[in-house]
């Protein structure tokens, strides 16, 4: 695909389908339109796009396709193989890749990793690293992708021919003084993790084997992000930390992507109810993700599971405080290279407890908003709520986090 191939705009063959009205839907999606309410998504869409030939219920696709869909944590793509083949500034990205970007209707996507370093500088560099990659595949692409900077640009993409890219850090190593802060800011970053797994200057990681708390350091750097306007996460922050988080924090703390301890007791990625009510406290907002061993300790794993996680935060603090943080790219972590699969398995602690599989069969293919969707219409949700999940709720709190 070149840069001067126009980007098929999913609104403009899939909104049809969400009228509802039958003649408009077949030949818009190449699809009959199935009775009882439902619309099959074609196999094949327009100019050869690959849209699974899955169906769902009118009332499923009017909400994804007529509304702001924000995936809070979005690598990018988890194939090696695949970045390699896109190249650093995304010429390789072909009409079969953004087919499923297209088919996803995922708009913003929070495309964010845990980088460190061997030390704060490395990590420093390595980040500035990653920026510049973001920022070169986005000015490569034009006509796929626009940064996120605002919430007016979350507004703009919606209607327009990209997908936005929300830069983030699910790491604040890199930050080697307080002034960092706005230097990375400056280059496009607008939400950063105070830690990854580990301890580090600012905090403690959800794996170490001390649950200490945020440092004086780490108070000056969530101060100078509230000052600056970046957005302050604590998805892999251990225990205290994220607590301290709230207590420090003038702005709302934001869950980006975790799950519910009482659902998955024991895994020291998810949070607890005490962590969950503060987060809600603050005013952010909380994306679950399908990553399998956050859901549930044991098999069989399936989408229901997930959908307890939403239950559960819903019925703690309100599904005003729910959002999307899949903690994937389009097709999942067990479509990965196998090498590489293991590899990545292999740099985590035993506290971790990967299965089998790390996906969630049903959300773990490109078009998972919608099986998500129709997951929340089954268990009552209405409209409005479900608007707020797909990314109402972010958008909000980003936009009382960021500067106008």
């Amino acid at each position: 695909m070149t840069s001067s191939s126009p980007r098929p705009n999913r609104r403009s063959f899939l909104a049809t389908a969400a009228s509802g009205v039958a003649a408009a839907t077949a030949a818009t999606l190449g699809a009959p339109f199935l009775s009882l309410g439902r619309v099959r998504l074609a196999a094949r869409g327009p100019r050869g796009l690959s849209m699974g030939g899955r169906d769902y219920s009118t009332r499923c696709v009017d909400l994804v396709t007529g509304n702001l869909v924000i995936d809070m944590l979005f690598p990018l793509s988890l194939s090696s193989e695949r970045s390699a083949r896109w190249g650093p500034a995304g010429k390789g990205i072909n009409e079969e890749d953004w087919a499923d970007f297209v088919a996803s209707e995922i708009d913003v996507m929070h495309a964010a990793y845990g980088i460190g370093g061997r030390d704060v500088h490395d990590a420093r560099d390595n980040v500035l690293a990653y920026v510049a990659s973001l920022n070169a595949l986005i000015a490569g692409r034009p006509d796929l992708f626009r940064r996120i900077d605002s919430v007016a640009d979350m507004d703009e993409v919606f209607e327009a021919p990209q997908s936005g890219i929300l830069v983030g850090i699910q790491n604040a190593e890199h930050f080697v003084t307080p002034d960092d802060v706005q230097f990375f800011f400056d280059l496009g970053q607008r939400v950063s993790q105070l830690t990854y797994n580990s301890r580090t200057r600012i905090g403690n990681g959800s794996t170490e084997r001390v649950d200490g708390g945020i440092s004086d350091f780490g108070a000056a750097i969530v101060e100078k992000m509230n000052e600056v306007g970046m957005a302050v996460d604590v998805s892999h922050c251990g225990d205290q930390t994220t607590l301290d988080a709230y207590e420090i924090s003038s702005a709302p703390v934001l869950l980006t992507h975790s799950n519910v301890r009482a659902l998955a007791p024991g895994h020291p990625r998810c949070k607890t109810d005490e962590a969950i009510r503060g987060m809600a406290e603050t005013g952010g907002v909380m994306g679950i993700t399908g990553v399998r061993m956050f859901v549930k300790n044991e098999e069989p794993t399936t989408i229901e599971d997930l959908l307890n996680h939403y239950d559960h935060v819903r019925d703690l603090v309100g599904p005003e405080f729910l959002g999307v943080g899949s903690d994937i790219d389009l097709y999942g972590y067990d479509a990965m290279p196998a090498e590489q699969n293991a590899a990545l398995r292999a740099g985590y602690k035993g506290s971790y407890g990967f299965r089998e599989k790390i996906d969630i069969e049903g959300v773990d293919h490109p078009q998972r908003m919608f099986d998500l969707t129709e997951g929340l219409i089954r268990r009552g949700y209405t409209d409005e709520q479900i608007i707020g999940i797909l990314g109402g709720n972010f958008r909000r709190v980003l936009g009382e986090i960021w500067p106008d």
